[in-house]
């Protein structure tokens, strides 16, 4: 038997693992209290970190001291905070017990202040019990508590609750009306976490009054207090709040950012962790009572075992281990429960996440379709601007007239540049631009930009430098035309904002990982300069300085944003320095890879520099394919200039016919018509006619429709509008091609 007790007191010593300590109680009545303020203080610091099991704790061993020396006002309250602990965690029925008991000694005892407290918890567990009606009679009950003892923050607390209990019956008007004296009493006060709660739940009201607008800033506003003072249930129910406010106006991009925000701090986290703490240290509480109890059944065996009633002892044991394993199963069962709910939240968050995906994605979509039309819709009257007003330029103005035209010239030039760039600016959003790498000499690549710039830059009177070290490689393959674009716009910004000062190029070698070079390109002007507040805003869509400076320099605001979009692209990294009135310095980095191969031939063309004095233009027909009547008139007066003679048609059947019965030498093919295509046209043609020069005169996007344009078998593009030396160049080297190749034959 001895060796049977030796047992018996190792498993009770291993289920034992509270270390139970009992601290004598001084007979001095301040010691006394002050051992019950201490726990109860310690009980709320533990409740508002979720550390249910210790609040619980502290709280029974301040009711043990307080109900021994007979302190009712301590108890009352001590039966408040168990009430506020069991609602937490979802023991509504227990709650209103034990605020039963408290309320019933503060009402004798005259404890307004408290009883106040009492009257709102018990508010709140009917708002958690879903019994709207009795949590307002509770609220009003505690606001007029509050207002005789002139507690403004409990007040304040009150009324925000009440509001969420007029939101929850659809009063939306009176909710916003109590939450308004609860967000005003709080500000007076400075009870920066009411103040927070309330906007938010302004946010939720203006929300469903229809008010979208003031709801965001009040949600931000809320948001921000929150952040500031790190609150962080408020914040994570802002970031929920604000999602959701930016996906009903269909701002699809900040609904994901502030909801992602919300998943890391609450679902992926906050909500598991405390989900976990509440319950699991629930049933460690219930444990440790258990185990307590266990310390009684162990003094009762070894009382059994000296009497040697074994039937004593073994039916104490079962009741033990049963006990235990009931326990076990509850936890299992509370955590299982947990983890389907939590599996639940997340996969139902996960749907709203692809749902609000989609909707970006067709949002993108739409975008990009709406630029594409209206691109077309602009570049087709801009093709009359420009084309009108360089024939009027051409045809002899009166003297006065001439500044009027090139005005409107340099008008539509700006408003075309605009379009591009916008353009742009939306394929490197959509992530729809290409990289085409090849062989080129970067030296001799810049070097002919400042050639092309160097007007510019003489007009005013600025000196441009460049500086290549002498032992830097020159042949790399990358996307020359990108690069290209970033130096344009780079130095013609330094050019625009620099007078009678100096530009210097530089370019150097910063790393090398065999044939990777990382080169650093510096673009350093001694121009007008940037603010620091305009720098932190520089590489943004339509960002520009000051109205003085945008009048009168002049610019779009996309193009720095296009230069950080294709460093991006390229992989690369810019950075900006720069001083007001003293000068800026743009530096960029990318990689390109060295090669040894000579750079491929640039400037490429279909055909051949010819003289058009060797051409015979009499003989040469050619036929415009085009539905717009200005459009028409202008291409048939720039064909007349240029000694051409032309048939026009506005449709793509009559032009397929047309060409049957007729020996064009060129065609000039629109793609928007009425009825079939130009692209279509262009098909049906090429069955019967590979050979002929068929130029895809368009306002569409080109390098979205390139590949559509090579199958259609167009044999070149010229955009609309165009440079009128470009459209003629094209022509008569097309001449001269068939000329040549007449010729051979």
């Amino acid at each position: 038997m001895s060796k049977f007790k030796t047992y018996l007191y190792i498993i009770v010593l291993l289920l034992n693992t509270r270390v139970s300590a009992q601290i004598p109680i001084e007979q001095d009545p301040e010691i006394v209290q002050n051992n019950i303020n201490y726990r109860i203080s310690q009980s709320q610091t533990e409740l508002e970190n979720y550390h249910y099991y210790n609040a619980q704790k502290n709280l029974d061993e301040a009711l043990e001291l307080a109900e021994k020396v007979g302190n009712k006002k301590s108890v009352g309250v001590i039966y408040a905070l168990k009430g506020r602990l069991q609602l937490i965690i979802q023991q509504e029925d227990k709650a209103l017990k034990s605020l039963n008991k408290a309320i019933e000694i503060q009402r004798i005892i005259n404890d307004n202040k408290n009883l106040g407290t009492s009257y709102k918890i018990y508010g709140d567990v009917y708002f958690s019990k879903q019994d709207y009606y009795a949590a307002l009679d509770s609220y009003t009950a505690a606001k007029s508590k509050f207002q005789e003892e002139n507690l403004y923050r409990e007040l304040a607390e009150t009324l925000l609750h009440e509001g969420k209990v007029y939101f929850q019956l659809r009063n939306y008007k009176k909710s916003r009306d109590v939450t308004e004296q609860a967000l005003a009493i709080s500000k007076n006060y400075d009870f920066y976490k009411t103040q927070s709660e309330a906007l938010n739940n302004h946010a939720i009201i203006y929300s469903k009054l229809g008010n979208t607008e003031k709801a965001i800033v009040s949600a931000l506003e809320g948001l921000n207090i929150a952040n500031n003072h790190k609150y962080m249930d408020v914040t994570n129910d802002s970031y929920l709040i604000i999602s959701d406010l930016y996906n009903s106006i269909g701002n699809y991009k900040l609904s994901r950012k502030y909801l992602k925000d919300h998943l890391k701090l609450s679902d992926s986290i906050r909500s598991l962790s405390r989900t976990y703490s509440s319950n699991s240290q629930e049933t460690q509480y219930l444990l440790n009572e258990e185990i307590e109890k266990n310390n009684e059944i162990v003094e009762k065996l070894e009382k059994a075992e000296e009497d040697k009633n074994l039937g004593t002892l073994i039916s104490i044991l079962s009741v033990a281990l049963i006990t235990i394993l009931s326990l076990l199963t509850l936890s299992l069962y509370k955590n299982n429960n947990i983890r389907l709910k939590t599996n639940t939240m997340l996969h139902k968050k996960n749907g709203e996440l692809i749902i609000a995906k989609e909707k970006a994605e067709l949002a993108s979509k739409t975008k990009a379709n709406f630029l594409s039309t209206v691109t077309h819709e602009l570049r087709t009257p801009l093709y009359a601007v420009t084309g009108l007003s360089n024939m009027l330029l051409e045809e002899d103005p009166k003297p006065e007239q001439i500044p009027h035209l090139k005005s409107l010239k340099f008008s539509g030039d700006y408003l075309l540049t605009f379009i591009n760039d916008i353009l742009q600016i939306n394929k490197i959003e959509a992530n729809k631009v290409d990289i085409e790498p090849e062989p080129f000499n970067l030296k001799k690549k810049i070097t002919n930009i400042i050639l092309a710039l160097n007007n510019s830059a003489e007009d005013n009177d600025i000196k441009i430098h460049f500086e290549y070290p002498h032992d830097l490689a020159e042949n790399f393959i990358a996307d020359q035309l990108k690069i290209s674009q970033i130096l344009i716009n780079l130095i013609g910004n330094s050019i625009k904002f620099t007078k009678g000062g100096d530009i210097w190029i530089r370019v150097n070698k910063i790393a090398q990982n065999d044939k990777i070079y990382t080169l650093r390109f510096e673009i350093e002007d001694n121009g007008i300069g940037i603010s620091q507040e305009k720098q932190d805003h520089m590489f943004e869509s339509f960002s520009q300085g000051s109205i003085q400076i945008n009048r009168k320099y002049g610019g779009t605001g996309l193009g720095l944003s296009i230069v950080k979009g294709l460093i991006d692209i390229l992989k690369g990294k810019i950075y900006v320095n720069s001083e007001l009135n003293k000068g800026t310095t743009f530096f960029f980095e990318i990689p390109l890879e060295h090669t040894t191969v000579e750079e491929a031939l640039e400037g490429k063309s279909n055909y051949p520099e010819i003289d058009k004095s060797q051409l015979d233009l009499s003989t040469v027909k050619i036929l415009v394919v085009e539905d717009n009547k200005i459009n028409q008139m202008i291409t048939r007066k720039i064909l007349s200039k240029m000694e051409l003679s032309c048939d026009v048609i506005d449709n793509g059947e009559e032009a397929v016919e047309m060409i049957r019965q007729n020996d064009y030498n060129i065609i000039l093919m629109d793609i928007h018509m009425p009825g079939i295509s130009g692209i279509e046209a262009t098909k049906r043609i090429r069955e019967f006619d590979k050979d002929l020069t068929i130029f895809a005169l368009t306002a569409v996007t080109i390098e979205d429709k390139m590949q559509e344009f090579e199958d259609a078998g167009f044999t070149d593009i010229i955009p609309k509008p165009f440079k009128q030396d470009e459209f003629e160049k094209k022509l008569y080297n097309a001449l001269a091609s068939k000329k040549k190749t007449s010729n051979n034959a």
